[in-house]
């Protein structure tokens, strides 16, 4: 099979489970032999890359960081890559730093890729309003079509991430605040919880 006769995908990973779903729902529903799987990585960039140096003792502990990240990164790279290997997938494992959304829809218009599949976080609408996300970034500014794949059992409330009203309702202040209060009991916090809860 000639260059000419491969279509390239991108696939955005990120570690997460999310993302992880995502490969998967394209290897069980969109892959085709002659497509050239571009396993996409955005590695973060942490406060301290660019903050101020405080010392010497600053400096060392910075680069250590700066050192356990890169050998982080490496190791996911190098999974990606076995990822690739163990399906018998043709493609290549690619790592851009920049912002995220914006880097995914660059790479795939210089691969000319097809299509890009990304993982969905499920944020609720109130939280996607106000912080946006990868996701909903590339959907709009994309140039081709684009997969976002969400997963009911993956949503936040079942992987260990409480919502703000969660934590703020599950604090010791809150409860101490609240807990003379008839309206408040256990119960009806249980019920308007799961009401609520529909939305996200």
């Amino acid at each position: 099979m000639t260059s000419e006769d491969k279509h390239p995908v991108v696939i955005s990973m990120d570690g997460s489970e999310h993302a992880d779903y995502a490969f998967h729902w394209y290897m069980d529903h969109l892959h085709k032999p002659n497509h050239y799987v571009i396993l996409l990585h955005v590695p973060e960039r942490h406060a301290y890359m660019v903050g101020p140096l405080g010392g010497t003792a600053d400096v060392e502990s910075i680069q250590l960081m700066m050192k356990e990240e890169e050998e982080k990164e490496k190791k996911f790279l190098e999974t990606l890559a076995q990822k690739l290997k163990d399906g018998g997938i043709g493609g290549k494992v690619k790592s851009v730093a920049g912002k995220p959304g914006e880097v995914i829809c660059s790479v795939a218009d210089e691969e000319k890729a097809l299509f890009i599949i990304c993982g969905s976080r499920g944020k609720g609408t109130l939280r996607r309003t106000f912080l946006g996300s990868i996701s909903d970034f590339v959907l709009h500014h994309s140039h081709i079509p684009v997969f976002i794949c969400k997963h009911k059992d993956l949503h936040p409330h079942h992987v260990g991430s409480p919502s703000l009203k969660q934590k703020i309702m599950n604090s010791p202040l809150f409860r101490r605040k609240n807990k003379d209060s008839p309206k408040n009991s256990p119960k009806l916090l249980r019920k308007k919880t799961d009401s609520e809860s529909t939305d996200n």
